[in-house]
C-alpha cells in the first residue's frame, strides 16, 4: 500500500507534463516566411527543342561548364551575348554550331556575372535566348 501514497502526485506530475506537451500559449510570435523564388534553375545542362531552350535561365557554380544538348530536328548555332559581337561571355562561344541530336559544353565559366547568349543563325528569336548566372 505504500506505492498507493505516491499516486496522487505522480497524477500531477502526469497533468502537468500533458499540459506541456500540448502547447499552451507562447508570448513570442512567429511569422511563417516563405522562401525566396528565383527564375534561375541550378542545372549545368540546357536543352534545345524546336519549342526553344529549356530551362533559359540557370545558376552555375563558378569554373563550371555548361551542356548544351540539341534534341531539336535542325542545328543552332549557340553564342553569347550581344549580337553579332559575341564578347560578353566568350566561354559560350566554344558551343558555336550544334547539329540536331549532338550535344557540346562550354569551356570553364570562371568569371562571376550573368551571361547571355542566343542562336546567332536565329537571334531575334526569343525562345533561343537566355542567361547564365555564374556564382
Amino acid at each position: 500500500m505504500r506505492t498507493l501514497t505516491h499516486l496522487p502526485r505522480l497524477c500531477l506530475l502526469g497533468a502537468a507534463l500533458a499540459t506541456l506537451a500540448c502547447g499552451g500559449s507562447s508570448s513570442s510570435s512567429s511569422t511563417p516566411t516563405s522562401p525566396t523564388l528565383s527564375t534561375a534553375v541550378v542545372t549545368n545542362t540546357i536543352t534545345i527543342t524546336s519549342a526553344g531552350v529549356s530551362p533559359n535561365n540557370i545558376e552555375i557554380t563558378q569554373g563550371s561548364r555548361v551542356l548544351f544538348i540539341n534534341n531539336d530536328s535542325r542545328s543552332h548555332n549557340m553564342t553569347a551575348d550581344p549580337h553579332p559581337e559575341h564578347t560578353d561571355c566568350p566561354p559560350i562561344n566554344s558551343v558555336g554550331f550544334l547539329a540536331a541530336g549532338r550535344q557540346i559544353e562550354t569551356s570553364n565559366m570562371t568569371t562571376v556575372r550573368t551571361c547571355g547568349y542566343h542562336d546567332h543563325d536565329d537571334a531575334s528569336n526569343t525562345k533561343f535566348q537566355g542567361k547564365i548566372t555564374i556564382k
